[in-house]
């Protein structure tokens, strides 16, 4: 389990004077790990380390042989493609890439005259998925989030029984998780109307965000096997913003009886940038049922967990409307909220979903599910913050937003501030809805 070390320092300075700057979601206490290659270049993909506004090209960093052991090792599988190998590498190993990078990067480092030569401005990188994605699966972890959509729907019974006893998710599909900045296209799907005899195919009309935080599993477990919640941490390499878009009119009318399916299978975008686990330690806090909440079960339960397991991180949502992007207006904040509300923790997640057997791969998603905090203010979903398409956003420059409509695009941000810790983020995810296809 990750603790404070060395690399988490807030009076670190790093030679990249970029990385320095008040603000920076990339100083030289945070490493985020990407996959990207020069903009319009024949290059092929390697994944790199984000320090200020450059990225160090692990690539290049291991030609050099300039590190030793095991960080030599975890550089060279960071050499890939993608980060799948150096995710199954484990935590231990990890440790050890982070602790040379840190070395390396700071002030007076002497490694200073070779590594400039390693870096490449992120202003002039192209990003790709940071992982091959075997698998993916959406949780549910906000209360908040599932009060509020059980308010609508079953306004007696909000709160299904399960609900505080079990992390629920589902398994979705990967093949269509992209990396932000991708356009992507309104879904079509079968809706039905109350007072209609029959469904009609058309697309939807009733497109949502849904701010989440995705977690990327590291070491594997194998079959039959299950993660102690002990040990869940372990196997978790970091963590990216997740916007996980919803179909809302397509989605009531084909969930039941087994769930979401072309409401949600058309695209979820991710952030390029993953930040460790260690990265995160210094933003850990108690995990705290309310008063009178039942506890979770022992396999779901650790003294660790209890003292630390919830993280402390900001999110916000930011929409630019087509008519915004033409008059040359920034984006506005529509919502924002913290992942320390959540219900359940990421170790929990992990425990639960292998305690059955299942086993986890280096590069799969967990997705944290919509995470609303406790007022409405916080919703993390347009379906909450227009109370089911009821109470209109109203925008700074007139417009208004029940729904999301073509051309808007969509912004998650986070990151993790506090006295005597250094700030760091997780940079944007953005995506862009486009015109659905002609029918």
């Amino acid at each position: 389990m990750s603790m404070l070390n060395e690399t988490h320092d807030p009076a670190l300075q790093s030679w990249v004077a970029s990385a320095n700057v008040a603000g920076c979601d990339f100083p030289i206490q945070n490493l985020p790990f990407a996959s990207f290659k020069r903009k319009g270049s024949s290059e092929a993909l390697r994944c790199g380390v984000a320090i200020g506004d450059q990225i160090l090209d692990l690539k290049a960093l291991a030609a050099l042989g300039a590190l030793q052991g095991e960080a030599q090792r975890a550089a060279e599988a960071g050499a890939q493609t993608q980060l799948n190998t150096l995710m199954g590498l484990g935590p231990q190993v990890w440790s050890a890439l982070r602790l040379a990078l840190s070395r390396g990067l700071r002030t007076g480092a002497a490694q200073q005259g070779v590594w400039q030569a390693c870096l490449v401005p992120q202003a002039e990188a192209e990003f790709g998925l940071p992982a091959r994605i075997g698998d993916y699966t959406d949780f549910y972890t906000s209360i908040y989030h599932a009060t509020n959509i059980g308010k609508q729907f079953r306004p007696d019974n909000p709160l299904l029984p399960n609900y505080q006893w079990i992390p629920i998710g589902y398994h979705g599909r990967s093949s269509s998780i992209v990396v932000s900045g991708q356009p992507f296209k309104r879904p079509v799907g079968q809706t039905k109307a109350p007072d209609a005899a029959q469904p009609t195919v058309k697309a939807s009309a009733r497109m949502d965000i849904e701010l989440e935080l995705g977690v990327f599993i590291g070491t594997s477990n194998a079959l039959g096997d299950p993660v102690a919640i002990t040990e869940a941490e372990d196997h978790v390499f970091g963590l990216c913003l997740l916007n996980d878009w919803s179909a809302r009119d397509i989605q009531p009318w084909e969930y039941q009886p087994l769930g979401p399916f072309l409401a949600k299978n058309f695209a979820s975008h991710i952030s390029p940038w993953i930040v460790t686990m260690e990265a995160l330690a210094p933003y850990r806090t108690a995990f705290v049922r309310p008063e009178g909440d039942p506890q979770p079960l022992p396999y779901l339960n650790s003294a660790h967990n209890r003292e630390a397991g919830a993280l402390d991180i900001h999110l916000a949502v930011d929409l630019q409307t087509s008519q915004m992007r033409a008059a040359g207006d920034k984006p506005v904040q529509i919502t924002s909220t913290n992942y320390r509300h959540a219900y359940w923790t990421v170790a929990q997640m992990v425990a639960h979903h292998t305690v059955g057997g299942c086993n986890l791969q280096p590069g799969d998603l967990l997705g944290t599910g919509t995470l609303s905090g406790p007022s409405l203010d916080q919703a993390a979903a347009l379906i909450e913050l227009t109370t089911g398409g009821k109470n209109p956003i109203s925008l700074p420059n007139g417009e208004t937003r029940t729904w999301l409509e073509d051309g808007d695009s969509i912004v998650l941000r986070g990151w993790c501030e506090k006295p005597g810790a250094a700030r760091i983020g997780f940079g944007e995810c953005e995506g862009t809805l486009l015109p659905a296809r002609k029918l």
